[in-house]
C-alpha cells in the first residue's frame, strides 16, 4: 500500500531560493524534453529508420549536454531535471492510454515543484535533508512508518510543502458478519445526505470568500491598468501578445493575497471532505454513491459555482481509496438510476420531478418524502442487493 504525507516546510531565505531554483530547473527540463520529444517524433514520422523518442533516451541526452549547455543545473540536485523528464514520460503513457490529454508546456509560477527519490533525501524527526542544501525544518514529523519511496517539494501560494510517499504493508481485511450499509446522496444545499436521515452541510468556502476575492481582483485590475500606462500603452488597451508586463511590488502583494485566499478555500474544502469520508468509512462497511457526471453538471451555469464548491469528484476519490485501505466496499450506482423519482416505500416512479421539488408525496402509497433522503435510501437498497449478490461492484 502506498500512502503520501504532505507536510509544511519552514525554509529560510537561502533554502527558499534553492527551492525556486530547483523548481525552475525541473520546469525547464520538462519543457526542454517536451520540445525534443515533439521534434524527434516528427523526424521519426518523416524517416521511420530514426529512433522514436523515449523518456530514458531524453534523460541520457540531457545528462550529456547539461554540463556545457546548462551549467546552472548543477547548482541543484540531479533529481530535479531527471524526475521531471520521467514525469513527462508518464504523461505520454497516460495520453497514449487515453486517460489524459496531450502534455503541455509548464509555466513559471504555476504548480512549481520538484521531486526527489528516496536515496538522496532523508527524513529525520521534524526535518528533512535535501541534497546540496542540507536540513530543512518541517512543521510535523512523518506520520507513517515504512519505506520512503520519493518526496515532492511544491509551492502553494507563498508556502512550501513536502509530500513524502511511503510504502506500507497492506492492512488486513476485516469483514463483519452483519455489514452496515449506507446510501450517500450528494447535493448542493447539503453536501451529503445519508440514508439514516443525516444531512451534512458543506462548508461552501468559495461562496464565503467570494466578496474578498472580487475586491482583490478589482484591485489587481486597477494596478494592471496603471502598469500598462507605465509601459506606454493607452488605458484600456489590451496587452500585446508576448509583451512582458513589469509588476510592481504592490501588484505582487495583491497576487500573493489572492493566492493565499484560494489556498485557504482549498484547505477548508479538503478538510471537510476528509472528515466526512473518514467518518463514513469508520461507521459503515458498504457505501453506495451515484456515478455523477460532474462535467455535465458544471454546464448548468446557475448552479456551476455551487457544484464546484462542493468537490464531488474529490469526495469520490477520497472515499474510494480510504475504503480500499480498510477493506470496505463502495458501490457505484449508475447515473441513470432514478433514485430521486422512485418511492423508497412502494417503488412507484414519478414521471417528472423538477430540481426545485425538494419534497413530494407518493401518489400510490401516500408516503411523504424528502427528496434527498429518499434518494439515499434507494441507493442503500441498491447496495444491499449488490452485497447479497456474488459480485458486488467495488471501488
Amino acid at each position: 500500500m502506498i500512502l503520501a504525507h504532505k507536510i509544511a516546510l519552514d525554509p529560510n531565505n537561502v533554502q527558499e531560493t534553492y527551492f525556486r531554483k530547483a523548481a525552475g530547473t525541473a520546469r525547464f527540463a520538462y519543457n526542454w524534453a517536451l520540445d525534443q520529444w515533439q521534434q524527434q517524433f516528427d523526424a521519426w514520422k518523416a524517416d521511420p529508420t530514426l529512433p522514436k523518442p523515449t523518456e530514458a533516451a531524453l534523460r541520457r541526452q540531457l545528462n550529456a549536454l547539461k554540463r556545457d549547455a546548462f551549467p546552472w543545473m548543477l547548482e541543484v540536485t540531479k533529481n530535479a531535471p531527471q524526475m521531471a523528464i520521467m514525469h513527462l514520460g508518464q504523461a505520454f503513457k497516460n495520453f497514449f492510454a487515453g486517460i489524459a490529454e496531450y502534455p503541455t508546456f509548464k509555466k513559471k509560477g504555476r504548480h512549481d515543484s520538484f521531486t526527489l527519490t528516496n536515496d538522496p533525501f532523508t527524513v529525520k524527526g521534524q526535518k528533512v535533508h535535501i541534497p546540496k542544501l542540507g536540513w530543512v525544518r518541517m512543521h510535523e514529523p512523518l506520520r507513517f512508518i515504512g519505506t520512503v519511496v520519493e518526496g515532492t517539494v511544491s509551492r502553494t501560494a507563498d508556502r512550501w510543502f513536502l509530500s513524502v510517499t511511503v510504502e506500507l504493508p497492506d492492512p488486513p481485511s476485516v469483514r463483519r458478519e452483519s455489514q452496515a450499509v449506507v446510501g450517500v446522496d450528494l447535493g448542493v444545499s447539503a453536501l451529503a445526505t445519508l440514508s439514516t436521515g443525516e444531512k451534512i452541510v458543506g462548508p461552501k468556502a468559495y461562496a464565503d470568500a467570494l466578496a474578498q476575492l472580487r475586491r482583490l481582483s478589482k484591485q489587481f485590475s486597477r494596478q494592471m491598468e496603471v502598469a500598462k500606462v507605465r509601459a506606454g500603452l493607452q488605458p484600456g488597451q489590451p496587452t500585446p501578445k508576448g509583451m512582458p508586463m513589469p509588476l510592481s511590488q504592490n501588484m505582487r502583494k495583491t497576487q500573493r493575497r489572492m493566492a493565499r485566499r484560494h489556498a485557504r478555500i482549498a484547505n477548508i474544502r479538503a478538510d471537510a471532505l476528509h472528515q466526512l469520508t473518514t467518518d463514513l468509512v469508520q461507521r459503515f462497511d458498504v457505501m453506495a454513491i451515484e456515478d455523477l457526471n460532474v462535467a455535465g453538471m458544471l454546464k448548468n451555469h446557475p448552479l456551476a459555482r455551487a457544484i464546484a464548491d462542493m468537490g464531488f469528484g474529490e469526495f469520490r476519490r477520497q472515499l474510494a481509496y480510504k475504503a480500499a485501505q480498510c477493506g470496505k466496499t463502495v458501490v457505484i450506482v449508475s447515473r441513470w438510476y432514478p433514485s430521486s423519482k422512485t418511492c423508497s416505500a412502494c417503488g412507484y416512479k414519478m414521471p417528472k420531478m423538477p430540481l426545485a421539488m425538494r419534497e413530494w408525496t407518493c401518489p400510490e402509497c401516500h408516503t411523504h418524502h424528502d427528496r434527498d433522503i429518499n434518494a439515499a435510501i434507494n441507493l442503500r437498497t441498491v447496495a444491499e442487493s449488490s452485497v447479497r449478490s456474488s459480485s458486488p461492484v467495488s471501488a
